[in-house]
């Protein structure tokens, strides 16, 4: 996420970093290369003039902090005006009572409204609230049957909307049905078209009168940069939206539409899509992703990913295995498995402080997870409990069995070895560092295989 724009504004950015004290000149030339990189970052024209203005003010009126350089100072000042320009703060979703809180999704069709119901609902379920999935979409083929899978993969309800009937009736049969089902919230899908048109913004303000929602949220592809922008502009003057969902976040995309959208709009961007899988949908910190794009990284969304891949006490019987030389590899592959969960692994180790450079051009191959479960999984539950058992001839028939050569059994058999060394040598008591020793070498590892 943001690559590109990372590239250009590190490399923008580089060259005052390390200057003694800020002028005129300096700042102004840093300012032209950060505006390049902006604009081609696909970012409002409006909005990149407004950014350097604020940037240039604060970096020439500002006093620098003791213990920065000048260089340090303007970066930060940077960080800050991205930040600020990106709506300060997080924005949770308003869902306070009388219940159900209706919450419309709206957008052009194939921004990705109707997955998006889904992931918004697998969310606010792992919140505690009780979700009402709602299709109201009853053009586009098959979209009432993709929204009720879904529903069914959550452990949700869902409203059986028919395509013969109004959007607006399936609306209000469902706030009824919703009440009457105690549900929290109702997540209602509209329809979208290929562009705005009179017929689709008339049907959705029907649907508004009807419903009163409480949050009114513009799904926007995130890949389309500009061309969202002035979409929920357009959305916006009809249905005066309350927030933004940017999707398809893992993509090629430019960053534009993240850096425009709540500028023009005056609405927060309150979640990012970053993948397909329903538990894909992260909050949007606007601190967190200029942190992100300026290649400082992103602990604190790191850690919220580890800390739904790993349960507690499951960490806490595994730092006992490992401080006493106990882990197996039945261990490791498990936990392989909640760090896959976590995600593709450039985007994991994108998120600590550093990497995001290191990375640009390293190869970090995924495939590695899928060859080590598949060794594993051809060992005898004897095997994966005690790794000495496995001799050069069950080797043969494990690398037979996974489709790998003997070699590749005999060095995941030699790393796993060092591994719970240096895993017994290293960890004490504390089992947030155990668990942040293990992933650091499972990943590691994965990677040198």
């Amino acid at each position: 996420m943001f690559e590109a724009l990372q590239e250009k504004l590190s490399g923008a950015l580089s060259r005052i970093r390390g200057t003694p004290r800020l002028t005129e000149s300096n700042i102004q030339e840093a300012l032209e290369q950060v505006s390049q990189a902006l604009l081609e970052a696909d970012v409002n024209v409006r909005v990149v003039r407004a950014f350097l203005d604020a940037v240039r003010q604060h970096a020439l009126g500002g006093e620098i902090p003791g213990g920065i350089t000048a260089g340090q100072y303007f970066i930060k000042t940077v960080s800050d005006e991205l930040t600020r320009m990106m709506g300060g703060a997080h924005t949770p979703l308003k869902l306070d009572p009388p219940i159900p809180a209706p919450v419309m999704l709206v957008g052009l069709q194939g921004s990705g409204k109707t997955s998006t119901a889904g992931k918004l609902a697998k969310f606010l379920s792992e919140q505690g609230k009780r979700v009402y999935l709602v299709p109201a979409d009853v053009y586009r083929p098959a979209a009432i049957e993709q929204l009720q899978t879904l529903a069914a993969q959550v452990g949700v309800a869902c409203h059986p909307s028919r395509t013969d009937q109004d959007p607006v009736a399936i609306a209000q049969e469902a706030l009824t049905a919703a009440r009457q089902a105690g549900a929290d919230v109702m997540i209602v899908d509209t329809a979208g078209r290929l562009a705005v048109d009179e017929e689709l913004m008339t049907e959705l303000e029907r649907i508004k009168a009807s419903l009163q929602p409480r949050e009114i949220l513009f799904v926007a592809d995130g890949m389309t940069g500009q061309d969202a922008v002035n979409t929920a502009r357009a959305f916006h003057e009809r249905l005066q939206l309350t927030g933004h969902i940017l999707t398809k976040m893992d993509g090629d995309a430019r960053g534009g539409a993240a850096l425009s959208i709540r500028a023009v709009t005056q609405q927060p961007i309150k979640f990012l899509t970053v993948g397909e899988k329903l538990d894909n949908l992260e909050r949007f910190h606007p601190e967190r992703v200029a942190s992100r794009i300026l290649g400082m990284g992103d602990l604190v969304t790191l850690i919220e990913k580890a800390q739904r891949s790993f349960d507690e006490q499951r960490a806490l019987e595994m730092q006992r295995k490992m401080s006493r030389n106990e882990f197996t590899l039945a261990d490791f592959l498990e936990q392989i498995r909640a760090l896959r969960s976590m995600g593709p692994m450039k985007d994991i180790l994108g998120l600590v402080p550093g990497m995001g450079a290191a990375l640009k051009d390293a190869s970090v191959d995924d495939g590695q997870f899928v060859r080590i479960e598949a060794i594993i999984c051809s060992m005898t539950p004897r095997e994966r409990q005690n790794f000495h058992l496995i001799n050069p001839s069950r080797q043969k028939r494990i690398a037979k069995g996974s489709g790998t050569r003997p070699s590749d059994v005999n060095r995941l058999l030699k790393q796993f070895a060092q591994m719970r060394k240096m895993l017994k040598q290293t960890l004490g008591s504390d089992p947030r560092k155990a668990a942040q020793m293990a992933q650091a070498m499972m990943g590691g590892a994965s990677q040198g295989f």
